[in-house]
């Protein structure tokens, strides 16, 4: 029997993002779009129904949780493990930039590799570690059979879901790049031994009902 359902909900877009920068752990709001991007999606997430949202305490992940917060009627606690990985002398970089300047280093991150991104930045690791970390202080909060809502950042969700799946951090760099404004939704496990299960990835769309005898 399914207990609680996890959204891992992405911020809207930025002007760094427009600019295709690393932003990292740089405080960047949401540009006009993003917030109309939140305003959007937070439409659709009413419907799930949450009982409990936190998020990253970066500017555009809060914003963010905050337009849900209002229709639902839930504060927006702020978590700094929600936030996004550091990127250390990446942040504020194009991506052309930084194969410039950091091309063997970023060669081997685009490969997996569970390096320190610009030097002092975190391992892919590092940053899911804290992020499960948080998921599960909060979860204490939240009703069995209802909805936790993350409002965080995309590389970081990818991460986190990862390692609730139990998949090997070799094969995080698999799951595909969340859309600004677009969720994870996750199923918690009866057991607590086993491993989280997928509902959706980089959705638009509120979950369905998927009928099937494979468990």
């Amino acid at each position: 029997m399914v207990n609680r359902q996890l959204v891992l909900w992405r911020h809207g877009r930025t002007s760094w993002n427009l600019e295709q920068r690393f932003q990292g752990q740089t405080d960047i709001p949401l540009d006009e779009v993003g917030e109309q991007q939140a305003k959007n999606a937070a439409l659709l997430l009413q419907h799930l129904k949450p009982t409990y949202i936190v998020s990253s305490d970066l500017t555009r992940a809060n914003k963010t949780g905050l337009e849900l917060a209002s229709l639902v009627k839930l504060e927006v606690p702020k978590d700094p493990d929600f936030r996004e990985t550091a990127h250390g002398a990446w942040e504020g970089l194009t991506y052309p930039e930084i194969k410039d300047k950091f091309g063997d280093e970023y060669q081997q991150w685009s490969a997996g590799k569970d390096i320190k991104p610009g030097g002092n930045g975190e391992s892919r690791t590092e940053v899911a570690e804290r992020m499960v970390r948080g998921i599960f202080k909060h979860l204490d909060n939240v009703p069995n059979h209802s909805t936790f809502v993350v409002a965080t950042h995309g590389g970081a969700a990818r991460l986190c879901a990862g390692k609730l799946m139990g998949l090997p951090s070799h094969t995080w760099i698999s799951l595909g790049i969340i859309s600004n404004c677009s969720w994870i939704v996750l199923s918690e496990p009866s057991n607590k031994d086993e491993a989280w299960r997928l509902v959706e990835y980089n959705a638009g769309s509120l979950p369905t009902p998927a009928l099937s005898d494979d468990r």
